[in-house]
């Protein structure tokens, strides 16, 4: 009896086995916790951002395209995350050229929200981004201009404030919203650095030591950056900007002056932006009674990818800092300037910048002073 008994147990004990063994092999209906979820399930997948404006926008979990809503944006991402772009909000000036890669410089143009304001919502939608990203100095109106966008086109829209204050931590808030937080750290430190170095240098300097200077623009060169515009704020930092006026523009394009007034100023520093009349103003007479003229301290701002001053007023600033500082103020400053750009072009335009390629930069500048 005993013997029956245990032998009916042990056939159990075997039924159950191979029962549970059948089931592990052909996969019973529930999946472990720890199985992936497939792409199209990741693709769904949504999470909460607060963006700078205070709204809570609905994003994707995993953003890989993404389309910048103005100039501005475009050089601030570009640097972060070029692979993630599917359109461009201009198309790159051919200074640009030289030093992006193609797949980048033949994206389609989808036009600005700001600025130009062609933003072209149907081209938008046909590059499909999961995101659109505004970056800069936020307009009264942005809560209205984002929702306002992400309901007509059915894609989220955020913004991101940014200046030359606070860049360090706009990048941090976008390495968060791209998934790259160590990436966006090293940009961010990166403008904190210069943003610094340059503060320390002027304290070198001191105010009495400052240049009295003006920046000249257009295809006459009667065009200024007024002191306390916008578009100045790096050139009041590191100058005594003497371009004094009662009703100053905000305009990338300056306030108009004529010559009589520039004469007046007589600044002992010109800096010309570039495609201005930098070539030709020792040929004009009516420019040599200028003391920077006679002297030879006039300059070109170096251009490509962008202006190292600005236009648009973004991360090219940093540049800019490092470069007027050194040309300005070569025993304060002490910059590698070659060192210094070439770290600059790699951490923002992912480019190997040449000792050539410096030189043709810097050479209405740098090199022209010494």
């Amino acid at each position: 009896m005993k013997k029956k008994l245990v032998a009916m147990l042990l056939a159990v004990c075997l039924t159950l086995t191979m029962t549970t063994a059948c089931g592990k092999l052909t996969g019973g209906p529930s999946q472990p916790a720890s199985a992936p979820v497939n792409d199209a399930e990741a693709d769904k997948a949504t999470v909460i951002f607060t963006d700078s404006a205070g709204r809570v926008v609905e994003i994707p979990k995993n953003i890989t395209r993404v389309v910048p809503s103005g100039s501005m944006a475009q050089i601030v991402l570009f640097a972060l995350a070029p692979d993630m772009f599917v359109g461009l909000s201009g198309k790159w000036a051919p200074a640009a050229e030289p030093y992006l890669d193609t797949q980048y410089y033949n994206l389609p143009v989808l036009g600005q929200l700001y600025g130009s304001e062609d933003l072209n919502l149907e081209e938008i939608a046909k590059v499909n981004p999961q995101v659109i990203i505004d970056v800069g100095d936020p307009k009264s109106t942005i809560v209205k201009d984002m929702d306002a966008l992400t309901k007509q086109v059915g894609i989220p829209a955020v913004h991101i404030t940014a200046t030359t204050e606070t860049m360090g931590d706009a990048y941090r808030m976008l390495g968060k919203l791209l998934g790259r937080e160590k990436e966006a750290e090293v940009l961010a430190q990166y403008c904190e650095e210069i943003k610094k170095n340059t503060a320390d240098i002027m304290k070198k300097v001191g105010e009495d030591g400052k240049a009295n200077l003006i920046y000249c623009l257009g295809d006459k060169g009667l065009n200024v950056l007024a002191k306390d515009s916008f578009h100045a704020e790096i050139l009041d930092q590191i100058s005594n900007n003497v371009a004094v006026v009662n009703d100053i523009s905000s305009k990338g394009t300056g306030n108009p002056v004529d010559l009589e007034q520039i004469i007046l100023w007589n600044p002992d520093v010109i800096i010309f932006a570039p495609d201005s009349i930098y070539s030709t103003v020792a040929q004009e007479k009516s420019w040599q009674t200028l003391k920077a003229i006679q002297n030879g301290k006039y300059y070109e701002v170096p251009l490509g990818p962008y202006n190292w001053m600005g236009f648009p007023p973004s991360v090219n600033r940093y540049m800019g800092m490092i470069w007027i500082t050194q040309l300005l103020y070569p025993e304060q400053a002490q910059y590698d300037l070659y060192k210094e750009a070439a770290r600059y072009y790699e951490l923002f335009y992912h480019s190997k910048l040449t000792e050539a390629q410096y030189k043709a930069l810097v050479a209405n500048s740098i090199l022209a002073a010494k």
